[in-house]
């Protein structure tokens, strides 16, 4: 276990020390609580409260739609389908940054956009209907690019451990099909779909280079606002302010881990 705990301590650990440290100092070195009083005050905190509700919107709605792309998934009688997806799941979960703002831009671009021609054609230019995929909407929308197959291999175990004995069980008590999603499916799937969400939740939350590329830092958000602190681009006497606000990034991602934790406990004695 020993690479493991060095491994973690340098890449892990030694960062978190210094963002703690570094939080509550001044930029001369001295201690302060000036860092974390601008944390909830003005743009700092106008960056918070933006990157929860994205990180809120793009947890549940996709959430929600994976799902049911999930149960279509699993219940398919295709194995190749099930292998195609869940490959596919495996990479476009973990693909984004500079490359997934180019495809977005080059298939939703105001003027040049395939799909924005192709739309115009009919007279359905989403630009000309309030959309916009450079403010906090559009970086909301390419979220879901990956944000939705994370969801689906988050769910698809849960849903293979739904058991055909217990629908069977169900019909055989007169339960109809809306009785038993009402009173066993969905029960059974809400930690699991919970613990889903959270991890999306945290997904976004954490989330920088794509929504950084795609609005080159228009959008008021948490991660972004430290980026800017770390190339320089502050108020003096507010150098330290991103420590902040890593510090507090680093209390809400651990507080989300510790439900995801819980609802996973929950979920995990319906997947033995």
């Amino acid at each position: 276990m020993a690479p493991f705990f060095i491994y973690t301590g340098v890449g892990l650990g030694v960062p978190i020390v210094y963002i703690f440290r570094n939080a509550f100092l001044t930029f001369q070195g001295k201690f302060t609580f000036s860092n974390m009083d601008l944390l909830i005050h003005g743009i700092y905190l106008k960056g918070f409260e933006d990157s929860l509700l994205l990180s809120t919107i793009t947890s549940i709605i996709p959430g929600i739609l994976g799902v049911f792309l999930a149960y279509a998934i699993v219940t398919s009688n295709s194995a190749v389908l099930k292998r195609m997806v869940a490959t596919a799941s495996a990479v476009l979960a973990n693909f984004g940054g500079i490359n997934l703002t180019f495809i977005f831009i080059a298939a939703f671009g105001e003027t040049t956009g395939i799909i924005t021609v192709w739309l115009n054609h009919i007279h359905l230019n989403p630009w000309s209907h309030g959309f916009d995929l450079y403010n906090f909407y559009g970086v909301a929308f390419v979220y879901l690019y990956f944000q939705l197959p994370l969801m689906v291999l988050v769910i698809t175990p849960a849903l293979g451990g739904l058991r055909q004995s217990w629908r069977e069980a169900a019909q055989n008590m007169g339960a109809s099909n809306w009785r038993y999603w009402r009173h066993v499916g969905i029960p059974v799937l809400m930690p699991s779909i919970l613990g889903g969400m959270l991890l999306l939740f945290g997904s976004a939350f954490a989330a920088y280079a794509t929504a950084q590329t795609l609005t080159l830092g228009t959008v008021t958000l948490a991660p972004i606002q430290i980026g800017d602190t770390v190339a320089g681009n502050a108020i003096a006497g507010e150098a330290n302010v991103g420590f902040a606000i890593a510090l507090g990034m680093l209390v809400v991602l651990s507080i989300t881990m510790i439900f995801y934790g819980l609802a996973r406990r929950k979920a995990s004695k319906w997947l033995r």
